[in-house]
């Protein structure tokens, strides 16, 4: 681990004495951590953090005083105000209110992702004339009611509409819509039962859907396996209803010269691990963390 490493780590540790957590400050990635990690600050800390342009980082820290996250969703700085956004709670009462009418459409978009925020203001922001705030909510809502999803399902902007499509399962009515929308067409295949009409579909996309569709028939699952599009054969390989003798087959068909496409590629197919986590560093006594400050000359 290398001393800013190290420094940050320290910066961490639980029952830290105060004038250490204090000359962690002077180095600039530990004091992000202090602002952004630490439950114990006191107001003297906070203020000094402000002082030292951490505001972002301590807005963004749960454990903050609610005084403290309330003057800080007054910052000027629209990405301060987004940070306290996410996760205050309504304290003072109105807060959210004024957080949902800031001028600055990030702030609007963080505030959707907040647990705290209430059904009704939700839906007020499931309006708001930004798309990427219709968005946000689209993303962090998932259990809207129908007239919203409906709104944001047949949302002027195409975005909002395939985002809306991917999130919700759409009224059956829509159904019919969303599949003649070249937009919404490829994530609406979900809700339909897979026929060879789309599987043979010139767009790519929905022979995908169709390809990775949980109803998919055995007897139509030739046609995707043969497919030209590589993504298309990786679905039917990334299925665990295919045969192993088929996967095997398809397997040394889906090869890329582009090193991301072949990380997708290998990523969609099982088994796929994520490399374990790095075990934490252990505490430091008093006297190991007088060292390290004395290295790194704070």
């Amino acid at each position: 681990m290398n001393l800013d490493a190290e420094l940050s780590a320290l910066a961490v540790q639980e029952d830290l004495p105060a004038d250490l957590v204090r000359r962690l400050l002077r180095h600039p990635q530990a004091r992000r951590s202090v602002a952004l990690l630490r439950r114990d600050l006191t107001e003297e800390l906070t203020d000094e953090l402000i002082r030292l342009g951490s505001a972002r980082s301590l807005a963004a820290n749960s454990s903050v005083p609610a005084q403290v996250r309330a003057r800080l969703a007054q910052h000027p700085e629209p990405s301060v105000r987004a940070a306290v956004a996410a996760s205050v709670e309504d304290e003072p009462s109105g807060l959210l209110d004024r957080l949902a009418d800031d001028p600055d459409p990030s702030v609007r978009s963080f505030l959707a992702m907040n647990e705290h925020v209430p059904m009704e203001l939700l839906a007020r922001l499931a309006g708001d004339p930004e798309p990427s705030v219709r968005s946000s909510v689209i993303q962090y809502w998932r259990h809207a009611p129908e007239a919203v999803r409906r709104a944001l399902l047949t949302d002027a902007d195409p975005k909002i509409r395939r985002d809306a499509v991917s999130k919700y399962s759409p009224p059956a009515d829509l159904l019919p819509v969303l599949l003649a929308d070249t937009v919404t067409r490829s994530r609406a295949v979900r809700y339909v039962d897979p026929s060879p009409e789309l599987a043979a579909d010139p767009d790519s996309g929905v022979r995908e859907a169709v390809a990775a569709h949980p109803k998919l028939p055995a007897e139509l699952r030739d046609l995707p396996a043969g497919d030209p599009d590589v993504f298309v054969r990786n679905a039917i390989a990334a299925r665990q209803d295919t045969p192993a003798a088929l996967r095997e087959n398809l397997v040394t068909t889906l090869t890329s010269d582009d090193p991301i496409t072949e990380w997708v590629l290998s990523f969609r197919r099982p088994p796929h691990t994520c490399p374990p986590r790095a075990p934490a560093p252990p505490n430091l006594t008093r006297e190991q963390a007088e060292d390290l400050l004395a290295r790194a000359g704070l």
